[in-house]
């Protein structure tokens, strides 16, 4: 919304219109966390990230590698398959997110804003992240298998040799990697580009999530790995920011040496930060170890984690806000 914004303003030679209407926008944004914090995702049929979803599954039945190939072979056109199908989404993803938004801003001012409001939060996931989160913690308290179980509905790896304190602390990191994923990232781009930046960016990231995987997927998925990699490295940056400025612990150079440890160029900067943030050690056995130093977590700790991740995303309101009006300012007085 700011590059839009400040599109407008210099074809207009100046003036405050289009900034006014960035403000707008960021109304927009509150309007979109209000509703995920109240309501929720929508049910699926009505969901676009779900329809990026089934795409993503189509395409995908083409890219992935036949069981006796070998993943350490170039496998060039798999490569140039998974790009043509990922360029081929992330176009129409955007061009349909920009037609929206021209659209939205034929509306008067407070319908745009409340229209905008709504085609952004299903771009958005904090509530069902949390609520994920706290009912592995719940299901924990029931035995270890149903712990387990919870936590194979959250995240991709093995779960079935983890232990209480493996569960809690597996939970606990895909609460932080997702802080970026599906709150701070979307509104980066949002912030950037408005709804096609947030669209953009969630196909990406749906596209990492189904096709960016080691073996099989190692060629087919190359390009959407890398290309979720781009667009993630300043998000995850700032949610290790906004986790440890939340948590007042200012200890960046500590979260960007744990961060380091992780294979993964972004996923672990927000980890490291939740992790540094509550002193507590999170790990994945036998790939890394965060913040060794750190208490094991317990119970308590799943809940203090989901409250940092909600003040967080408090702070990136605030900052989103604050941004857009500095830009009003600057230019405004220009």
């Amino acid at each position: 919304m700011i590059l839009a914004a400040l599109g407008l303003y210099f074809a207009s030679g100046g003036g405050w219109a289009a900034l006014l209407q960035s403000l707008g926008m960021v109304a927009a944004l509150g309007l979109a966390l209000l509703v995920d914090r109240l309501l929720g995702e929508p049910a699926n049929r009505w969901h676009p990230v779900a329809w990026m979803g089934h795409y993503l599954g189509w395409a995908g039945r083409w890219l992935v590698a036949p069981q006796d190939a070998a993943p350490a072979q170039a496998d060039v056109p798999r490569f140039l398959a998974g790009a043509l199908a990922w360029w081929g989404g992330a176009v129409v993803v955007f061009l349909l997110a920009l037609l929206l938004q021209w659209l939205v801003a034929q509306a008067p001012w407070w319908l745009a804003v409340l229209l905008t409001g709504l085609l952004l939060k299903p771009l958005l996931a904090w509530r069902m992240l949390r609520d994920e989160v706290v009912a592995v913690e719940a299901a924990l308290a029931e035995s270890v298998e149903a712990g387990r179980a919870r936590l194979a509905l959250l995240v991709s790896r093995d779960v079935a040799q983890l232990d209480a304190e493996g569960v809690r602390e597996s939970a606990i990191e895909s609460l932080a990697e997702n802080f970026n994923d599906s709150v701070v990232a979307p509104v980066f781009w949002f912030v950037l580009l408005g709804l096609p930046g947030a669209a953009l960016y969630r196909f990406a990231n749906t596209a990492d999530a189904m096709w960016g995987y080691r073996g099989r997927w190692e060629w087919g998925g190359k390009w959407a790995a890398r290309a979720d990699d781009v667009l993630s490295w300043l998000p995850a940056r700032l949610s290790a920011l906004l986790l440890l400025v939340s948590a007042r612990c200012l200890a960046l150079p500590t979260v960007w040496r744990e961060a380091r440890h992780t294979p993964s160029p972004n996923s672990g900067w927000p980890m490291a930060a939740m992790a540094v943030a509550l002193d507590l050690r999170l790990r994945k056995p036998g790939v890394y170890v965060l913040h060794a130093a750190g208490q094991p977590p317990v119970p308590a700790d799943t809940q203090r984690a989901v409250a940092l991740g909600g003040k967080a995303q408090v702070l990136l309101f605030g900052s989103a806000f604050a941004f857009t009006v500095l830009v009003a300012v600057l230019l405004g007085g220009g």
